[in-house]
């Protein structure tokens, strides 16, 4: 695992198995395109947060920006305002000790941080008691995006036979968004904002598809669209009925004579506009929703019960 849920916008599998529900990712389908680190200390999204950074973590000062790039945007233009997204990572120099990475949306927003080996080799993170690794991210939350005090918690261990993996949830009671969900995996912890709810205001059926007997809460998130059930002339619940005897969506267009890029069209809109929230320009929104297809895809070519 490399980053975020997603809405978010990072790199995790599109599918968690998980009752906490995640925005699918699109951000890192884009093409990326390098930065110098003289760059990100002047860029307009880069800079607030690299500063932001040093006054959380004063240590970092010392780190080397190793990495950085931006996504979408002009490649010739260097104010770079029209990037969806950017990120860099420091590291202490030697390049062997702590880590961490910052992404940066359109709005200037810091879309996740991860921070990377800041225990000891001997006892990585996800070794740590369950009130251990709660202390550690709630440091990393409080530090970079602010108070948690009143937001309800939950903690998963997610089934990984390799390593030890945790999911964490903070959401506030009663509201309508963002939350924030970490997940920490060996020396690593990921943190997340989430535009979003645990349960969307666009969920009207739940459970299109199921996973090990439980709803899938990714493919509800991308099926639940109005502009979806008015193109195949199908309720939530006449489209749920569908797939349950086992076909895809494809399959169900298919048969109410609608071509499968029609549906991808309608959906990967749907999805580009909850992502950019009002943030981006209409190229950017154009990226974002060329950039979710092929998630758009995976889904509708989706049978319920079916290895994903």
């Amino acid at each position: 695992m490399k980053k975020r849920l997603v809405g978010g916008i990072v790199a995790i599998a599109l599918l968690i198995p998980t009752a906490a529900f995640a925005a699918p990712t699109l951000i890192d389908m884009l093409t990326r395109t390098p930065m110098t680190s003289e760059q990100v200390k002047v860029d307009e999204a880069s800079k607030p947060a690299l500063e932001k950074l040093y006054s959380a973590f004063p240590e970092t000062k010392s780190f080397e920006i190793i990495d950085a790039s931006y996504l979408g945007g002009d490649t010739t233009n260097s104010t770079n305002k029209e990037a969806i997204q950017t990120n860099f990572a420091l590291q202490e120099k030697g390049g062997t000790g702590k880590k961490i990475s910052l992404d940066i949306s359109a709005a200037g927003k810091i879309d996740s941080v991860i921070q990377e080996n800041w225990e000891p080799k001997e006892k990585p993170v996800s070794f740590l008691t369950d009130q251990e690794i709660k202390a550690k991210t709630d440091i990393l939350i409080n530090k970079m995006y602010g108070s948690i005090d009143h937001y309800q918690f939950s903690m998963e261990q997610m089934d990984n036979a390799n390593q030890k993996t945790f999911i964490l949830s903070y959401i506030k009671k009663g509201s309508q968004g963002p939350f924030y969900q970490a997940f920490i995996h060996g020396n690593t912890i990921s943190v997340s904002l989430i535009q979003g709810v645990t349960t969307p205001s666009n969920i009207k059926v739940d459970g299109f598809f199921s996973t090990n007997g439980k709803p899938d809460y990714t493919a509800d998130s991308f099926l639940n669209d109005d502009k979806l059930f008015s193109l195949l002339n199908m309720s939530p619940a006449e489209l749920k009925q569908e797939l349950g005897k086992g076909k895809s969506v494809v399959e169900v267009a298919a048969s109410k004579n609608v071509a499968k890029q029609q549906v991808i069209d309608v959906i990967a809109k749907t999805q580009a506009e909850k992502q950019a929230n009002g943030a981006v320009s209409k190229k950017q929104m154009e990226q974002l929703s060329k950039a979710v297809e092929p998630k758009v895809l995976h889904v509708i070519e989706h049978k319920t019960e079916t290895p994903w």
